[in-house]
């Protein structure tokens, strides 16, 4: 991005950092890594100037084999430019594209054709993003790669299309006539083709008897003949068939009688069509519509029919039926840490598991997400039940490899009986899921049976999502200030806390009505009416030692889903008159694991507007070291998990003072959130973390007395 330091030099920067705290652990030499990595790159990086010739003032040892050419011959146009080399045809387009991601301050990537010192002609493709050097002048830096084998590839694989295509579009249908007895009297080209024969002449001599050579299904052909008693013709009769080799297809035949002239029968004509691929598709698509693609257990779809199946046999038989709800403990923990694809593997073991441990009359089902449900036949005693669900837990449990360690997850699991606990399939559902939130409750890991104080409870929810809804038309949510002070513990600025008194309810604790907020869709209006109050309360705030206080408010990811974030707070700042430098808008790196580029597109568009973006909780997932680097983040938020014990334990306290560090090295501000004693105060600010947040400074406070501590507390805690 323009006006940030050279990627190159952050790179070596972080690098030198790191192996600093390493505290020479590793005895590696930060300079050869990446001199290793640039010389054995299969490409070429460079730094460019951004004139007519394109003049190198940097390019990698891979510009010989890429290129033909030293790198000397193309530094600073010693030998001839890289606009040279650029194919003459290619240039404009390069240039246009070029200029255009740069006046948009994007990454650009082009393809385009060069000629080498050889006068070999290449595809190659270009990435880079226009940057600031060392003196403040604007320069391009990318890398370029030679994709002239993958375009090769892609023009083969299109003509082949092509000509597959034509194939397909000029094949004729077989054609035949048979004796009613099953003898062929004609066939052509493609019939024989379509069963596996040079010639018909071949067809006809070998395949001289189709009630038992021809059909899989040895009724196939009486069914054919009574069609044609009945009706004189068939249409799209479709079956599986053998071919020469022994192989089978699925065929559709459309036939007909053929009379004589006094209405004797003298044959069966008719056309073939080879519908395998069509046969297949549709069992693809059935599979689909009733599989789970990950894990091949039967989804939501096949789950109904399975349920409908075991609530009609449960009657017939009068035995219990258990439908079980389970949800994965730990899996959203190991999910966000190493990544969709370790997590993607941890359902599919989890599966297995579950496969193993059941029966074949039961049924265990991908319900969504890391939720499965187990249909249990059969069980004439609770005991037997209990029993089954002690093995789950007890296999699921089971330590899973995972990016080379041991990972283990739990299972909490919530249990409804056919037919005390519900006669249909919703509310064995519904009562299953309760008990399983339940089981969670108590402590995860474990299983608990529906009971009616669960629906009670599940019920109070309910109600306070409704409850929820109606404060928020009425905007009765409060915003309450969390003070964040700097090293001299000076207030420079506030978190704003959504807070609700209800009459019904009492007091509502956040935890009690964000996570409501955010499974239904709530948190939207929420924010909008925590903003535009928090905005309001900031703009009264009086100056501290001269300088303005800074507002903080959290953003859901599920705002992000939304392309009219941007304007919709751009809407909102301007309606407070607020200033947008003092607004910083805390967000967590979940917001990142679906469409990365995405977010990006978002958070650029929101840096846009003057704003400060803040990453929240660092540190509580894998990936926060490359978000911070690649996104456009100005402050990093310590989570309150690493603040807690750094006095006393002294991993702790070095990882903190790691975080600081690098964060200080990628020029970002840090906040230490969760302070709750003067020793970590004290340790943290030896450290020179920038600003800190907790209740050792003060917990929330209402609009009214947050403004009094500024006004005759003076802005000092």
């Amino acid at each position: 991005m323009l006006g940030k330091p050279n990627p190159s030099y952050t790179s070596l920067s972080l690098v030198n950092m790191f192996f600093a705290n390493a505290h020479d652990a590793f005895p590696i030499d930060p300079s050869r890594v990446l001199d290793t990595l640039m010389t054995n790159l299969d490409g070429m990086a460079y730094r460019c100037r951004m004139d007519v010739e394109w003049t190198m003032l940097f390019v990698s040892r891979g510009c010989f084999d890429l290129t033909g050419y030293l790198p000397a011959a193309l530094i600073d146009n010693q030998q001839l430019s890289w606009e040279e080399i650029t194919l003459a045809e290619d240039r404009p387009r390069v240039r246009s594209e070029i200029l255009l991601a740069v006046g948009l301050n994007r990454r650009f990537a082009v393809e385009y054709r060069i000629l080498t010192a050889s006068g070999e002609e290449k595809w190659v493709l270009e990435r880079g993003i226009a940057v600031l050097d060392e003196r403040n002048e604007r320069v391009l830096e990318g890398f370029v790669e030679d994709i002239s084998e993958r375009r090769n590839s892609l023009i083969a694989v299109a003509q082949a299309e092509l000509r597959y295509r034509h194939i397909f579009e000029h094949a004729s249908e077989g054609i035949f006539q048979t004796t009613p007895d099953g003898h062929y009297l004609a066939a052509n080209t493609a019939l024989a083709r379509l069963y596996g024969y040079d010639s018909p002449d071949e067809l006809m001599a070998d395949l001289a008897d189709i009630d038992r050579r021809l059909y899989v299904d040895p009724g196939q052909r009486e069914k054919f003949r009574r069609l044609m008693a009945n009706y004189g013709e068939v249409a799209n009769f479709e079956s599986e068939v053998y071919r020469r080799d022994g192989s089978k297809i699925w065929i559709s035949e459309n036939a007909h009688m053929v009379r004589g002239l006094q209405g004797e029968l003298i044959c069966y004509e008719g056309t073939v069509q080879d519908i395998t691929e069509r046969r297949n598709y549709q069992a693809q698509l059935e599979h689909q519509a009733n599989f789970d693609q990950l894990t091949g257990l039967p989804n939501r779809n096949l789950l109904n029919d399975r349920l409908d199946q075991a609530i009609f046999q449960a009657q017939r038989h009068s035995y219990y039926l258990a439908l079980v709800f389970i949800d994965l403990d730990n899996f959203k923990f190991i999910n966000d840490s190493l990544g969709h694809v370790a997590g993607d593997a941890l359902l599919v073991e989890v599966a297995q598991r579950l496969r193993r441990c059941l029966r074949t009359a039961d049924t265990v089902a991908r319900h969504g997400g890391d939720e499965f449900v187990l249909v249990l036949n059969d069980h004439y005693q609770i005991a037997s039940i209990i029993s089954l669900l002690e093995r789950v837990l007890q296999e699921v449990s089971q330590p899973v490899q995972l990016m080379g360690r041991d990972w283990q997850v739990g299972a909490s699991m919530g249990i409804a009986l056919y037919p005390s606990d519900g006669e249909d399939k919703q509310t064995l559902l519904k009562h299953a899921d309760v008990a399983m939130y339940a089981a969670k409750a108590q402590g995860r890991n474990n299983f608990q049976f529906f009971t009616q104080e669960m629906n009670r409870i599940s019920d109070e929810r309910l109600q306070l999502e409704a409850a929820m809804r109606q404060a928020i038309e009425r905007e009765e949510f409060s915003v309450a200030f969390q003070p964040k002070v700097d090293q001299q513990r000076r207030i420079v600025g506030a978190e704003a806390l959504a807070r609700w008194h209800t009459k019904d309810f009492g007091t509502v604790a956040p935890d009690r009505f964000i996570p409501i907020a955010e499974e239904t869709g709530l948190i939207v209006p929420l924010t909008d009416i925590i903003l535009r109050k928090a905005f309001l309360a900031a703009s009264r705030w009086p100056q501290i030692a001269g300088h303005a206080l800074s507002v903080a408010v959290n953003l859901s990811p599920r705002l992000f889903n939304d392309e009219k974030i941007v304007a919709h707070m751009d809407e909102l700042i301007k309606e407070a008159g607020f200033p947008p430098e003092l607004v910083d808008l805390e967000i967590t790196e979940s917001i990142f694991l679906g469409d990365s580029g995405h977010a990006l597109a978002l958070l650029q568009g929101l840096k846009g507007l003057g704003v400060s973006l803040v990453m929240d909780d660092f540190g509580t997932g894998y990936s926060s070291l490359s978000y911070i680097r690649q996104f456009p983040l100005d402050i990093i938020k310590i989570d309150r998990s690493l603040v807690t014990g750094i006095e006393h334990e002294n991993d702790g306290a070095m990882i903190a003072s790691a975080i600081i560090s690098m964060c200080h090295s990628l020029r970002k501000k840090v906040v230490a959130e969760g302070v709750e004693n003067q020793a970590q105060f004290d340790f943290l600010r030896g450290q020179a973390c920038d600003e800190f947040q907790g209740y050792l400074l003060a917990k929330p406070l209402s609009e009214t007395a947050f403004l009094e501590l500024l006004v005759t507390g003076g802005g000092q805690l």
